[in-house]
């Protein structure tokens, strides 16, 4: 008996660590897979195409960098300076913003969810949808439409951004005189560089508001690394 007992002790151990590996945690999911890369990296390594991208790694480019990932039915393009931290969220791809300027194009209104901030940056419909979005600094962002409607949402409270447009988003409480005024919304003063009157001014204190076209020529410009047939 005493003998048997070096053997099942054995025996124990092995079958715990068997199951301690199979209940152990489970490797990130993978997101998608990167189509084009130049100056780019994946967490600490380099960025190449055909490099699979999971959830939870950090996208940057340098200076001179972009770095573009196929996910599902969306497409994500870092540019220059730029970082962003890719998610599955509920298995929708996402991705936060963390600086520079990141465009991204859908098949479908669930394809891809675009995180900058406190907003959150999404196709409104299922109709082709391409935006690119500027992460300016903690409290301001830059949201251009180039086709499909966007919806942002910040705190819960959601503002429609038609296609075609350019918006400067304001995460922060507005000051007393964009306040609304006794004749009713839209009385408030106009930003100064902004096209026009803040659209909304909410609960959760974020303004939008539109800016000059010379965004909509930037973000014409840059939509062609998603429509040229000539990528894959």
């Amino acid at each position: 008996m005493q003998g048997l007992r070096a053997p099942l002790a054995t025996l124990l151990f092995v079958g715990l660590s068997a199951s301690i590996a199979f209940a152990g945690p489970k490797p990130n999911t993978s997101l998608g897979t990167i189509v084009t890369a130049e100056h780019a990296r994946v967490g600490d390594s380099a960025a190449e195409v055909g490099t699979t991208v999971y959830s939870g790694d950090r996208l940057a480019t340098d200076q001179s960098g972009s770095v573009q990932i196929r996910a599902g039915a969306a497409r994500l393009l870092l540019q220059s300076a730029s970082a962003a931290i890719v998610d599955d969220s509920e298995g929708t791809p996402s991705a936060k913003l963390l600086l520079g300027t990141a465009t991204f194009s859908t098949g479908n209104a669930k394809a891809f969810t675009l995180y900058a901030s406190r907003a959150a940056i999404r196709p409104q419909s299922d109709a082709p949808t391409i935006a690119q979005v500027t992460y300016l600094s903690e409290k301001e962002l830059l949201v251009i439409s180039k086709r499909g409607p966007l919806t942002i949402t910040v705190d819960g409270e959601t503002q429609l951004i038609d296609e075609g447009t350019s918006y400067r988003v304001v995460l922060e409480p507005p000051p007393p005189t964009m306040a609304q005024g006794p004749e009713g919304a839209g009385s408030g003063r106009k930003d100064k560089g902004m096209g026009g009157p803040p659209l909304k001014a909410g609960r959760s204190y974020f303004l939008v508001g539109a800016v000059t076209v010379t965004g909509i020529i930037t973000g014409l410009a840059i939509s062609e690394a998603f429509e040229s047939p000539n990528r894959p």
